[in-house]
């Protein structure tokens, strides 16, 4: 059996305004709230500069792809080929295992109509 080609980590619920927040968005707002550990924030901090120094923000390429108005619902998943980018996310995961935040792993085949993609990832509004 072949993996699915693509891969998200986020709260089995939805927010507010009706999303699954994702994993980096879940342990984000644990440090906005001044929950973590000093070693967890110290991992925090580190992965997510990594992350901003290797990984492409698709906001920074398409100023509008995560506007709820143009994309409701428009949510980032790794392709299963980033591997690199996506070993890190144990981290998180362990973050937010250690603060009883659930959080699941996605995978799917057709993550929604695609609005961006790079080589490591794509941002998809959900079909309805």
């Amino acid at each position: 059996m072949s993996e699915l080609p693509f891969v998200r980590f986020q709260s089995p619920t939805r927010d507010r305004r009706g999303n699954f927040t994702g994993v980096f968005g879940l342990v984000n707002g644990l440090a906005r709230t001044g929950r973590l550990t000093v070693e967890q924030e110290a991992f925090r901090r580190a992965t997510n500069d990594w992350y901003d120094a290797n990984f492409i923000n698709p906001a920074h390429s398409d100023p509008i792809v995560y506007d709820a108005a143009v994309n409701p619902g428009a949510a980032a998943w790794f392709k299963a080929t980033a591997r690199v980018f996506i070993e890190p996310v144990d981290g998180y995961l362990a973050i937010l295992k250690a603060h009883g935040v659930p959080c699941e792993t996605v995978r799917s085949a057709d993550p929604g109509m695609v609005i961006y993609e790079d080589d490591y990832q794509v941002v998809a509004v959900a079909r309805n």
